[in-house]
């Protein structure tokens, strides 16, 4: 082949790449009968730059087969595929042949080098380049300072970037963006604020998106609000990076009308644009624009499913999630570890273990079961399932158990009445130097309650404070008290309650629990406690229905049918309602929702008769009977 065909060739691949048309290039390459180095250098970094690392290695590794040998042309786009894949063997692989092969010297090589080790998490490496380096530029400074911002060491980064000859947007919004990301919101914010006074480098898009993202994660949106305000001001609004940050503010801080104003500002929309639309209609509850958003959606990926996915469980949706869920599995698209919590946390709330285990096959599948976020899942939703053996399968199948796999497992063993597996979890967590939290006291006080066990709880409460450094909270008081009336002890109980609460909110809690315990412990032997209960609680919740139900059931219980029935009658004139009572069932993998009061369930006829027929054989049972007509 002649040269100016060759050249031609090349700059054909080259710019099919740079459209995306990866396989037309990948085609002609193919089919060219002779290719130099310019040749495989042209299709290597267009599978690198459009993220398709793993054929840019194929193709790298093709090349040293043939008669052509690599350059720092080749080394360049070889690491940049490394950095993107975060493969530090293939990365130092690499560095070992460009300095076998002389190329070592060369500028690109050397930041491509930076790049890569920054990428990997290996900041020293990346110190080891950038120091040996006899030449540096721009990027090779803005490398060193990703590298030390990305795994967190923000004191050298800093003196990283006060250091730089000359501080390029991109540097600028490296260390803000580390600062942000690492929670150093009040740092981040000073930094914006130099940047701002600099006459030489001006904010851009993604330095207003990094800053305003900060804003997000503080407890004060009056930073957010005037930083909008900048947006505007500074001609930055119509960018859609910013916009989607915007929005995204926006979703925390701002009212029902603030988002929707939020999301009509947005004039140009790109894929991220799409995902936080259906994140910002799910925030304010709007389900049915939520879902639109989503069918708009051109190419759906797998952040569009799983904000579907999230967006229903907040709403109090599980079921949908769940659907959508299936619906992800059938469209071939993977799922990730946060999509396969969210569905797991959905299997827990409906309590259907025929769904869970889907789930966990899927789980399995994918590789994710060792994760410890999806592991504390499938531990949650097998314990609220009524499956605890494996519940604590798949939490010996996690391998890095954090704090809420712990407290995941206790409270599964305390629920299920394993108050001798539940207290050694607590060993065994202790002994792998995990330090408890709040969580974990109230998981261990309620094991004791349920099971009794008022010197084991007692000395856990006790030790809150003097072994651990915790402060006890309201719940862990209503547990003491829980536990103490449980067993019988209503006057300690009370005793207990009223040495350690003070506030008026803590003084509703407790007065709820003993409230609650004179009725379901003591009967009505405490009839004359229980009246004095309910008129502290009615003063302190006058709208709340505890305090009316209670009284009215102790009532029944003690044969006072009008006291019960005035009782009802004074919550009626208040306008005080009580929450309707909900069960449901698992049939053929399709769950159904039954509400006391409620006649919506389309087959009610045929459930009135199956009851008749299940009362009928428990007060006159036999020995078989047919029955034909509900399956």
């Amino acid at each position: 082949m002649c040269s100016k065909n060759l050249v031609q060739i090349t700059s054909k691949i080259t710019a099919l790449a740079k459209s995306g048309s990866i396989s037309c290039a990948r085609k002609l390459f193919d089919e060219m009968p002779h290719r130099d180095t310019i040749a495989w250098n042209a299709m290597i970094s267009g599978y690198s730059q459009l993220g398709f690392q793993k054929e840019s290695l194929s193709l790298f590794s093709s090349m040293r087969f043939s008669k052509e040998n690599p350059d720092h042309f080749t080394y360049t786009a070889v690491l940049s595929a490394c950095a993107g894949l975060k493969d530090i063997k293939f990365g130092q692989g690499f560095h070992a042949l460009v300095i076998v092969s002389g190329c070592s010297s060369f500028l690109p090589v050397n930041n491509a080098l930076i790049d890569m080790y920054g990428k990997c998490l290996r900041a020293e490496e990346a110190n080891r380049v950038f120091e040996e380096m006899g030449l540096r530029n721009e990027v090779s400074w803005c490398s060193i300072l990703f590298a030390y911002v990305n795994v967190g060491l923000l004191d050298i980064s800093k003196t990283i970037f006060f250091d730089m000859p000359k501080k390029v947007v991109v540097a600028w919004n490296t260390i803000i963006s580390g600062y942000a990301k690492w929670g150093e919101i009040e740092l981040c914010l000073e930094l914006f604020k130099k940047m701002l006074k600099e006459h030489s480098c001006r904010p851009d898009q993604w330095t207003l998106s990094a800053v305003i993202n900060a804003c997000s994660e503080t407890n004060d949106p009056c930073y957010g609000f005037m930083l909008h305000g900048f947006i505007i001001r500074s001609g930055w609004h119509s960018a859609a990076e910013v916009n989607n940050s915007v929005l995204s503010f926006y979703i925390k801080f701002g009212e029902k009308n603030d988002v929707l104003k939020a999301v009509e500002s947005l004039r140009i929309c790109n894929e991220i644009s799409r995902n936080v639309i259906i994140d910002a209609y799910m925030s304010i509850g709007n389900l049915e624009e939520a879902y639109l958003a989503f069918q708009r959606v051109p190419e759906k990926n797998l952040i569009s499913w799983t904000s579907m996915i999230t967006g229903y469980m907040r709403n109090g949706h599980a079921e949908y999630a769940l659907r959508f869920f299936l619906d992800l599995i059938k469209s071939h698209i993977k799922p990730d570890d946060i999509t396969l919590g969210t569905v797991l946390h959905a299997c827990s709330n409906l309590a259907t273990l025929g769904h869970g285990r889907m789930v966990h096959a899927c789980v399995v599948r994918f590789g994710f079961h060792a994760y410890a976020y999806v592991g504390n899942g499938l531990v949650n939703m097998y314990a609220k399932c009524g499956d605890i053996s494996n519940a604590y399968r798949a939490f010996n199948d996690v391998l890095n158990k954090d704090l809420i796999s712990w407290n995941t497992m206790l409270f599964g063993f305390g629920l299920h009445g394993r108050s001798n597996q539940a207290l050694r979890i607590f060993e065994e967590m202790l002994a792998s130097n995990v330090k408890p939290d709040k969580v974990t006291f109230i998981g261990l006080l309620m094991t004791c309650s349920h099971l009794g066990l008022i010197e084991e709880g007692l000395s856990f409460f006790e030790s809150m404070n003097s072994k651990f450094n915790l402060s006890p909270e309201i719940d862990h008081i209503s547990c003491v008290v829980d536990m103490l009336c449980r067993c019988g002890k209503f006057e300690k109980a009370k005793e207990f309650a009223d040495k350690y609460i003070g506030a008026s909110d803590s003084k509703v809690s407790s007065l709820e629990v003993l409230f609650g315990s004179c009725f379901s412990f003591h009967g009505i032997s405490d009839l004359g406690a229980g009246e004095e209960l309910a008129g502290k609680l009615k003063i302190l919740k006058p709208s709340d229905e505890m305090s009316y139900v209670l009284m009215s059931n102790l009532y029944c219980a003690s044969g006072q049918w009008k006291r019960a029935q005035g009782l009802r009658k004074d919550m009626a004139e208040r306008g005080v309602r009580k929450t309707c009572g909900c069960s449901w069932i698992e049939v053929r993998n399709c769950v159904t929702a039954f509400v006391a009061g409620s006649n919506e369930f389309p087959f009610m006829d045929q459930v009135r008769v199956m009851l008749c027929v299940v009362e009928s054989e428990t007060r006159y049972p036999v020995s078989t009977f047919w029955w034909d007509g509900i399956t």
